[in-house]
């Protein structure tokens, strides 16, 4: 029998993504930042979520996207991490999603290297892949430069 698992759904321009329901503490709208000098690139800036200092990495960045447009501003996905909360900035917040374990497949080879190392897999849908995140390897990351 398949197992089934949710997602919380969010857009980078037309792609489709995913992260597991469970490691999302909240969505919100766009928060004012403070810039951190010489903080990694992907990360934008700081949040102050009720008293409580968060890191906003942009996921436009971490994957080599371009930019937003200019007055585009980007929601906040806040998720939990072993070290604590930080919010991924994205485009657009999708839906929660449940999908079964029998539409996953590997990520696609058209995927360039450095996605590929943060994209757990896709699951095929009717109409769009639901490319799956992995957290932990896209915030190793953007800490780590």
């Amino acid at each position: 029998m398949s197992q089934r698992q949710q997602f919380c759904t969010f857009f980078l321009g037309p792609l489709f993504f995913g992260l597991e329901v469970e490691r999302v503490q909240e969505v919100i709208r766009y928060q004012q930042m403070t810039r951190v000098p010489l903080a990694p690139k992907a990360i934008s800036g700081l949040i102050n979520l009720r008293g409580q200092i968060v890191a906003a990495m942009d996921l436009r960045e971490r994957l080599k996207m371009p930019g937003r447009e200019a007055g585009q501003l980007p929601m906040n996905v806040v998720i939990r991490t072993s070290d604590g909360p930080i919010s991924l900035l994205v485009d657009e917040i999708g839906d929660v999603l449940e999908v079964t374990d029998d539409t996953f497949e590997n990520p696609p080879d058209t995927l360039d290297a450095e996605s590929r190392q943060v994209i757990r897999g896709v699951h095929k849908l009717k109409d769009r892949l639901l490319m799956i995140l992995d957290t932990e390897e896209a915030i190793r990351f953007a800490v780590s430069k």
